[in-house]
């Protein structure tokens, strides 16, 4: 390995050790000591450990090594390591994080400001953790590596996914009995609120995941207008790598011939293609506008779920 490759393993596991610390932080500090159930394994284990008290830690980590064979054979030895560790880490996580947060810190940020407040801001915190996670390879485990495989094949959000799974979790909560850490039975009319609460969290996680996933994926589509437009549109291709399609066009006040250029960039790279535009023309007329999909070469891959061999099928047919 080299010492770029090294450095890039690194920031890797050290953005999804910090993914996985801040999803941990978001059930140990906001979900856990008001008794909410959330989606996913991690949502399975806070159900296991209301009703019977063994921690979420254990049943978290039993749980996630039966799906780590999927990821293995589906998605690849790199998924299955990086997972492997993020499920060991959240596994201690789990356990370790509800004896080590002091007692006040839990009683200010989550007790006091009510369990809907605990909702929203554990499922931000946990849906950052998963997108973090995600983002670098990795998975928390449980319904992220249900929702990476049919992601691979199909062009369904991961968030969407891991919602419709979670809220049958959720609603299976009402058909076991759930106790606080006090010890006392929880009320079947709480029970059905504490689930209400539980469809917020998985709505605001799964919205949060989309979020940061696609954060860096969004695209923009730019219109520009000028005389220069031979020149912008060489400086583009050249200097800035991005494709360029030139429009003839008809300016209908002045009804002079002339072209525009569209350009199909990442929205990372919005600023600097505009500013490099200006260094060229300062009297460019520049439009831009979000698109919700682009799909192509350097951009994101239409995935039809159909095999090769079934394709190969289809050609003989004809």
């Amino acid at each position: 390995m080299t010492a770029k490759s090294i450095l890039k393993l690194g920031k890797e596991y050290l953005l999804l050790t910090l993914g996985i610390l801040i999803y941990v932080a978001g059930w140990t500090i906001f979900m856990i000591p008001n008794n909410l159930i959330g989606g996913g394994l991690t949502g399975v284990s806070s159900i296991i450990q209301y009703a019977v008290g063994i921690k979420m830690g254990y049943t978290y980590f039993v749980l996630n090594a039966i799906l780590l064979v999927t990821a293995f054979v589906v998605i690849g030895a790199n998924f299955g390591g990086k997972t492997i560790y993020a499920i060991i880490l959240a596994s201690v996580g789990l356990n370790v994080l509800q004896d080590l947060i002091p007692a006040t810190i839990i009683e200010t940020l989550s007790v006091q400001n009510g369990k809907l407040m605990s909702t929203i801001m554990g499922g931000i915190l946990s849906g950052a953790g998963i997108g973090m996670s995600m983002s670098q390879g990795g998975s928390t485990g449980g319904t992220d590596i249900i929702a990476l495989i049919v992601n691979k094949y199909r062009n369904i959000s991961p968030g969407r996914i891991i919602l419709w799974i979670d809220a049958v979790i959720i609603l299976s909560s009402l058909a076991v009995p759930s106790y606080t850490a006090e010890g006392e039975l929880v009320p079947f009319a709480e029970k059905i609120t504490t689930v209400v609460y539980g469809l917020i969290l998985i709505t605001v996680n799964g919205y949060v995941i989309d979020l940061y996933l696609s954060g860096s994926k969004q695209s923009v589509q730019l219109f520009i207008m000028s005389r220069k437009y031979e020149e912008i549109a060489d400086a583009i291709t050249k200097d800035i790598h991005r494709g360029v399609t030139v429009l003839p066009a008809v300016g209908w006040y002045t009804k002079k011939e002339n072209h525009v250029l569209m350009v199909v960039a990442r929205k990372t790279d919005l600023n600097f293609l505009l500013k490099y535009i200006k260094t060229i023309d300062n009297d460019a007329f520049l439009s831009v506008s979000s698109v919700s999909g682009v799909y192509g070469n350097g951009f994101d891959i239409i995935k039809s779920g159909r095999t090769k061999s079934a394709k190969v099928v289809d050609s003989e047919k004809k």
